[in-house]
């Protein structure tokens, strides 16, 4: 479920490689959010940002974002500086670029950038995230652990996240990585959060406690919460996962998701023919 207030905005949580060049389905999406406002691109996860800012310039051209600014931090003193708070004065949105999602949250968890950037969420802007900053939205993150391969106990590092939407735990580029394995490992640790992987190209439009399928990819829900066994606490280190009972969804374009009740709504949207 998402932090609420009543009157918070949008969050697009993007499984990374989104469209940049035909018809930008995601980016439109954020741009449509920004009511007037200019998007201020995080490039906080990244050591080297250059070419970052650029490529979203060009993408969001044509897209009615009418101004484009760049917010980055070398280390958590600079959050407090005059200057880069400036620079969300005015923003209709915030999107947060890739990289390594631990970056986000230890530059910029509990600083006056974060409470900037939450302000500007619960007065109806949107916040967005690509690859890390998707990751660093739930209220834990996934920062390690190996892709295609059945999950290995002890495999996984975790850490707290911006807690942006709660009792879930996001992962990215999905399908495209082979992450099965560690989602299921992660929600095997605590049943009690949804497991969420989304492909690249795809995104979670999320509204409150519901959550809409947009983009070219799937979205993978993993729920625990009926597993009836597992030998995550029994196994060795290295041992193979073993887990019974759980449940997964498949949700594609078009398709919604309520957070509360862990349910799909509706029935599967129908195939677009192009």
């Amino acid at each position: 479920m998402t932090e609420r207030s009543g009157d918070e905005g949008t969050l697009i949580i993007i499984g990374g490689g989104e469209d940049k060049e035909g018809d930008k389905v995601i980016l439109r999406a954020v741009a449509e959010r920004l009511r007037g406002g200019k998007l201020v691109l995080a490039t906080i996860a990244s050591r080297s940002p250059d070419g970052y800012f650029e490529a979203y310039r060009k993408a969001f051209a044509d897209l009615g974002a009418s101004e484009l600014v760049e917010l980055y931090v070398e280390d958590r003193a600079e959050t407090h500086d005059p200057e880069k708070l400036a620079l969300l004065d005015g923003a209709g949105g915030v999107f947060f670029s890739g990289g390594d999602q631990l970056r986000i949250s230890s530059q910029i968890g509990d600083t006056p950038i974060e409470r900037r950037v939450r302000e500007i969420w619960r007065a109806g802007g949107v916040l967005a995230g690509t690859s890390a900053g998707a990751s660093v939205m739930s209220d834990t993150m996934m920062v390690r652990g190996a892709s295609a391969e059945t999950h290995r106990i002890g495999g996984l590092q975790m850490a707290p996240g911006l807690g942006l939407v709660r009792d879930v735990i996001i992962d990215q580029h999905f399908a495209e990585r082979g992450r099965i394995g560690r989602l299921l490992g992660a929600v095997a640790q605590s049943p009690r959060v949804l497991g969420l992987g989304i492909d690249e190209d795809t995104a979670l439009i999320v509204k409150g406690d519901t959550f809409t399928v947009i983009g070219s990819g799937g979205v993978y829900v993993v729920d625990a919460e009926g597993v009836t066994a597992s030998n995550i606490a029994e196994a060795k280190t290295d041992g193979a996962l073993s887990i019974l009972d759980v449940r997964l969804h498949v949700l594609a374009d078009g398709d919604s998701f309520d957070l509360r009740s862990r349910r799909p709504q509706g029935q599967p949207a129908p195939i677009r023919v192009a």
